[in-house]
């Protein structure tokens, strides 16, 4: 692979494209966004913000940063970047998107997958996330990867420029994804099945509700089609109290348990998880209209 910067973000207010100039990225009507020293750039503009300070936050993207670091969830990056490097190894050249990639930790390990791969594809990555704390610590990963503050609802990519769209527990804006993929490529999803984290959900909460992703079918409707869907399921091994700590702080059951579930999982020595996610790819066809 040949690993180049990308050239198809967009200006978050106009849609025009945008281009670097002295340390900053200018569409033509004269917006300017700062590449900021770290090397990532702010496009989220205060319209399309729903808080102040929108997405993870510092402690969230810390705990996480020590969680993915620590290899746990390494099976699962291996297969986004087998399935990554499956679906772009035959272009000539080929984009991906992180939507939702958080501290950057799937993006750099498909990063290095492909860049170690053979094939003469011209491939460049972007990173995208609402958390401003987020793409900081991302940009400390990589600085070959555009890591950008942005939204899924309205990414700044340009329209059919993207070949593969990867979202990781992340939230879902399949009309925002839909806009930016091209015809031909795919959307893989990485969602929590009914067994994920089971026995820490049974020490959080006083009933655990087990439940299969969401059924997708609807989206034929938009084009997106279900091209794959796979299982992982694999022992953590004994996480030590640090690692449940982090684990805990890093998904939203932090919020979602009881103060008296949250102590009992803190308190925890060491506890061997359950990993269950489920991985589908969805591939978007051209419908002919009727």
């Amino acid at each position: 692979m040949n690993i180049v910067k990308a050239e198809n973000l967009t200006c978050p207010i106009d849609g025009e494209p945008l281009a670097c100039h002295n340390k900053q990225m200018q569409c033509p009507q004269g917006h300017a966004f700062d590449i900021a020293r770290q090397g990532y750039v702010n496009l989220l503009p205060v319209q399309h913000k729903r808080s102040k300070h929108p997405g993870d936050s510092k402690e969230m993207v810390l705990a996480r940063t020590h969680f993915l670091n620590s290899g746990v969830y390494k099976i699962i990056a291996d297969k986004l970047a087998e399935l990554t490097c499956a679906q772009v190894s035959n272009n000539s050249a080929a984009c991906i998107l992180d939507a939702g990639c958080g501290e950057g930790y799937y993006l750099n390990v498909i990063f290095d997958y492909l860049a170690s791969a053979a094939g003469e594809t011209r491939c460049s990555f972007i990173g995208l996330d609402i958390s401003k704390p987020a793409i900081m610590a991302a940009a400390k990963r990589n600085q070959q990867i555009s890591w950008i503050v942005g939204t899924n609802r309205q990414p700044p990519v340009a329209a059919a420029s993207v070949d593969s769209i990867i979202c990781v527990f992340g939230f879902h804006s399949f009309d925002g994804f839909n806009e930016v993929l091209k015809s031909g490529g795919k959307i893989i999803l990485v969602e929590p099945g009914p067994d994920h984290l089971i026995e820490l959900r049974k020490i959080i909460y006083s009933e655990v509700k087990k439940s299969e992703p969401a059924d997708l079918s609807y989206l034929e409707e938009k084009g997106l089609f279900l091209f794959d869907k796979q299982s992982l399921h694999f022992k953590t091994g004994l996480l030590n109290n640090e690692q449940i700590n982090n684990l805990l702080l890093m998904t939203p059951h932090f919020y979602r348990a009881t103060q008296q579930g949250r102590e009992a999982a803190e308190n925890l020595q060491q506890l061997d998880l359950t990993v269950d996610v489920v991985v589908r790819v969805l591939e978007k066809k051209n419908i002919q209209p009727l």
